[in-house]
C-alpha cells in the first residue's frame, strides 16, 4: 500500500501556453585548457580586439558538454571529452541590450599534451593565432567579465569545487560598488 498522496498535476503547468511564457536564455560553454606550467590556452578572434578561451553559444537541444566538445573540434581541430563542470556563470544582459542574459558552462579541459599542442589547427574564419598565458595574461587580453571567470575557474579545477558566479564573479565575492 502506497501512503503517499497523489498529486493532480495543473492542466496549465507544463503546458505549450505556459511554456511560451517563460524567458529563453542563451547558453554557452567554454573549455580551459592549461599546459605544464598551469597557463591557459587563449585564442584570438578574427573578429574582435580581445582574446577568448575555446567554446562559444549552444545550439538549439545542445547539451552544454556537446557544445563545448563540438565548439573545441570546431577551432581548433581536437577531439576531446569535457572534462568535469568547474563552474556556471549567469551573465545579466549588458546595458546597451547587445548581449542578452544567458548561462556560461565551465568545463575542465585538463593539461593539453605536447601532442595535442602540436596537433591544434585554427579554423581561420574564427582564430588568427593563439597563446599559451599566465592569468596576468588573461586579465590584461581578455574582457574583464572573461577574465574573471577565467581566473575563477583555474582556482576550481585546482581546487576540485564547482564554482557558481554571476557576472564573472563567484557568489559572495563582488566588490561592493
Amino acid at each position: 500500500m502506497n501512503d503517499a498522496p497523489e498529486f493532480e498535476q495543473s492542466k496549465n503547468i507544463g503546458s505549450a501556453a505556459h511554456t511560451r511564457t517563460i524567458p529563453t536564455k542563451r547558453t554557452a560553454a567554454t573549455v580551459i585548457f592549461t599546459d605544464d606550467l598551469g597557463r591557459v590556452l587563449l585564442c584570438q578572434p578574427t573578429y574582435q580586439e580581445v582574446a577568448e578561451a575555446p567554446g562559444r553559444a549552444g545550439e538549439k537541444d545542445e547539451p552544454p558538454a556537446d557544445t563545448a566538445a563540438r565548439e573545441v573540434k570546431e577551432e581548433l581541430s581536437l577531439v576531446i571529452e569535457p572534462g568535469r563542470l568547474v563552474a556556471v556563470d549567469y551573465v545579466p544582459p549588458s546595458g546597451t541590450a547587445t548581449r542578452t542574459e544567458g548561462i556560461i558552462f565551465v568545463f575542465d579541459g585538463g593539461r593539453l599534451t605536447e601532442a595535442q599542442t602540436n596537433a591544434i589547427v585554427l579554423d581561420p574564419t574564427e582564430f588568427k593565432s593563439w597563446w599559451w598565458c599566465t592569468v596576468d595574461e588573461v586579465h590584461e587580453r581578455m574582457h574583464p567579465l572573461v577574465a574573471r571567470r577565467i581566473e575563477a575557474s583555474l582556482t576550481a579545477i585546482v581546487s576540485g569545487q564547482t564554482l557558481y558566479m554571476e557576472n564573472g564573479y563567484p557568489v559572495g565575492t563582488k566588490p561592493a560598488e
